[in-house]
Parts: C-alpha cells; structure tokens; sequence
C-alpha cells in the first residue's frame, strides 16, 4: 500500500473517526531466503522496482499490516464465505491467488478442495506465507511463489483467481492492474475471478463535525501564514510574498481536496449511495483505468432539507462466480456506513467548500474521471463536476425521483485520494 497504511476496523461512534495519515512501522520483515520447492514448472518472478517498493509494497511486508487486514473480520469472513460455501467453484480447480500475503486466501482455496494453489506474493511476507502454510499442513497443494505477478511463471492455465486487491475508495493502491494483468495472461476460458464485480457507491453527506473542522483549520493556516509573514518581514526583513500562493495551495490540497478516512454511520447521510462505477472483473480492461476517456455519472437524491457539506464513497465487492461456474451462493463485502462492525476500508469523506443548500427532493449530480496522480500512479486524483438540480416536477417513485428539474448551482472541483 502507497504511504498511509489502512486504518484498523472499528465500530463508529458517535461522532466520526477521521484520519489523513498512516501508523509508523514495527518490526522488520524477513529476508529473501531459498526454500525447497518441487520442481513443477512454477518460478518465483522478480521483485518490484525500488520506488514502487518504497511507494507501496513494503508496507505488506509487515505482519502487523496483515493483522490488520485478517482481523477485519467482515473483510476476512466475507472472503471465506464466499469460498467455503461455493466448494464448486474450487474442487478440483487450479486457483491463482493475486497479493497473497499471509496466505490466508490460499489456504481457503485448498480446504475448499482446489488440486493446487498459486500463492503470488512480491514482498518478503511469502517467506513467512511458506511458513504459515507448512504449519497448517497444505504445502502439497499450496505453492508460493516470490516476486511480481507480471513475472511469475506457472506452468499451466488456472481456473479461478482469487484476490483481495481493493483499495480506499475501490480503486487507491491500482493493484486492479496485477489481477487484470494475471487474467490475460493466465485465465482460463470460462474460469472465474474472485471477487467477481465491484460498485464505487457516492452519498451525499449532511452537516458533519469533521468537516466543519477541515474548514476550520484551514481558516487557520491562513491566519497563521499572515502572522508568519509579517513576522518575517519585521523580525529579519526578509519579504515572503511571492510564496504566499504556493503555500495556500498546498494547505488547501491537504486540507479542502483530500480525502479523509472516515466511519460513518447512516444517519450522517443526506440521502442514499448511487452506484457510480460498476465493473465486471472478467471483461474490464485495463487501460480503461489508466487513461479514463469519459467521466462517471450518477444522480443522488436528497432525502431531508438542509446543508450537503460533502460527500463519501464506499464500496461493494461481489462473489458471483463466472457465467460457466456460478456460485451456488453469493456473497456480497461492502464497505457503506454502518451501526455495526466497521471494515479496514472504512469510507473516504470530501468536503464541499462552502456547502450546498438543498431542499428534500432535489438532485446532486456527480461527474468524475478518476486519474491517478502524477506523483504517484497508486494514489488517485478525482476531476469532478457536482451539479445541484431541483426536482422535476413530474418526478415519481416509478423514477426513483431522480428526474431532475433546473439547475440551482454548478461547481468543479479537484479532490485526491492520497
């Protein structure tokens, strides 16, 4: 994962667990070592280059981010369930696990009676997953494999790929990439991808004491770069004005258009998630998500009069199976706002400087291309468009209400997922 570390799974309180930045590390990951392996055609591939290690990878390395991970237990048990309670989808299979980690997926797959597993881990963490799966007596039916996905060599076709590659916001980290990459290059006609398609869900956000805080604080770095200044030019006579843009960028990027993690309950809605991206993990490609050419859409409507000062977005990942082997039961993993248990992935929250004023009925229209960032291409930069219409006057529940009616305020705005 680039930088900031997912944040642990925890239940919302009543108000609202927000974060900009990551934990430090602890502990030392294991060094590459040799281990015997038969000798079945599979070959360990390479590690990553040094700044995507730095940028991302070596953050998985750590046992205590994988912890983190297994112990986001509807994270981890939506995995299992969607599994364990779809044996035919793995007896007898060949199964290829995409970032596998620990190994725990891998482990899933063979108890569920998969012939032979493909463990791909880049980090040193396959040192520990070799381990672990030893330990838990599969090493005849689970092979790990150390380095890339893109250079590992297996020696046959696979029938399912198994993968838990999502991110902040669905798409932060671009590890999509690897798994669609894996597809092409080792899927089976007809095989399955696990999970199979996922939702990006926008829902506005009502009044919201984080947000009113984000606000707050950049009101005072303004104050405190006005105070700098004049201390600058007093104290050393040294005039500091032909910065002074640079640096309100800066603050009002990290501050006003950064996402933030959040665990938000539903009461802090303003009206329901809209699907804003729909994807079928067996037919997206991946330049479509390098280079997005068209924007997504969705329309949200609000629910209750007031001030919308923001919005967030959550995910759904679902375990459908393929068209030739589908699951005997679907398991859906989401991340929306909860009263219960909290994932890892919690929701990112953006502000809307100042807020909108909405009326119950009216419609928030969101336009957006997802980039990555130039900086970073794990890190994501959202180019939006938000328009507020009022209800169309014939609106109805056969429409769900979202016709819209006219226009009443239109904004662009530039936020990143960092």
């Amino acid at each position: 994962m680039a930088p900031k570390p997912r944040r642990r799974a925890s239940s919302p309180a009543d108000d609202v667990d927000v974060s900009m930045s990551g934990t430090d590390k602890a502990g030392s990951p294991p060094k590459s070592q040799a281990v015997d392996a038969p000798d079945d055609g599979a070959v360990d591939g390479k590690p990553p280059d040094e700044k995507d290690d730095a940028n991302y990878f070596c953050e998985y390395a750590y046992l205590y981010h994988q912890m983190d991970m297994l112990e986001d237990s509807h994270r981890t048990g939506s995995y299992y369930n969607a599994i364990m309670w779809n044996p035919s989808c793995f007896e007898g299979k060949v199964v290829l696990d995409v970032g596998a980690g620990s190994g725990i997926l891998s482990i899933m797959a063979a108890r569920a009676g998969a012939s032979i597993v493909y463990a791909v881990e880049a980090t040193d963490m396959a040192v520990r997953a070799r381990r672990i799966v030893e330990a838990n007596g599969l090493s005849a039916k689970i092979r790990v494999l150390q380095g890339t996905v893109e250079t590992v060599t297996l020696p046959c076709k696979v029938d399912v790929i198994v993968s838990e590659w999502m991110g902040y916001l669905l798409l932060r980290e671009s590890m999509l990439d690897s798994v669609l990459i894996a597809r092409d290059k080792f899927l089976k006609p007809g095989g399955s991808m696990f999970p199979s398609h996922t939702t990006l869900f926008f829902a506005p956000v009502g009044q919201l004491k984080a947000l009113k805080d984000k606000w707050q604080t950049w009101e005072g770095e303004r104050q405190h770069w006005a105070t700098f200044a004049s201390d600058m030019k007093s104290w050393y006579e040294t005039d500091f004005s032909c910065v002074e843009a640079e640096f309100m960028k800066e603050q009002r990027k990290y501050y006003l258009q950064t996402g933030a993690f959040v665990n938000l309950t539903p009461k802090h809605l303003a009206g329901p998630g809209r699907p804003l991206m729909e994807m079928d993990l067996l037919t997206v490609k991946v330049e479509d998500l390098q280079n997005p050419k068209t924007p997504l859409r969705c329309a949200m409507k609000i629910s209750r009069d007031g001030p919308v000062e923001g919005f967030t977005g959550f995910f759904n990942a679902e375990f459908r199976g393929s068209p030739a082997v589908p699951a005997e039961q679907e398991v859906v993993l989401t991340t929306a706002p909860t009263v219960g248990t909290a994932t890892h992935w919690g929701q990112q929250l953006f502000g809307f400087y100042p807020p909108f004023n909405a009326k119950r009925g009216d419609i928030l229209e969101a336009e957006v291309i997802i980039r990555r960032q130039d900086r970073n291409h794990r890190l994501l930069h959202l180019e939006t468009t938000f328009s507020l219409y009022g209800p169309h006057p014939s609106a109805d529940s056969a429409t769900n209400g979202s016709a819209r009616g006219p226009l009443r305020e239109q904004r662009r705005e530039d936020y990143f997922v960092d």
